[in-house]
């Protein structure tokens, strides 16, 4: 499987929601009922939080 270019990764983080910290995306998690199920990164290109399934 090829790495995602720059574009391609660039429209994977705008498609997804943005978070301040950690700590927001894990409690929104929580808070859907997917804490379980997610795990919140550090986005290189938007410096923000997403979430992502394990």
């Amino acid at each position: 499987m090829k790495k995602p270019t720059r574009d391609e990764r660039q429209r994977m983080c705008v498609r997804k929601r943005r978070y301040r910290t950690q700590g927001d995306a894990l409690d929104a998690a929580l808070i859907a009922g997917l804490a379980r199920q997610r795990e919140a990164y550090l986005c290189p290109l938007c410096r923000q939080w997403h979430l992502t399934s394990r």
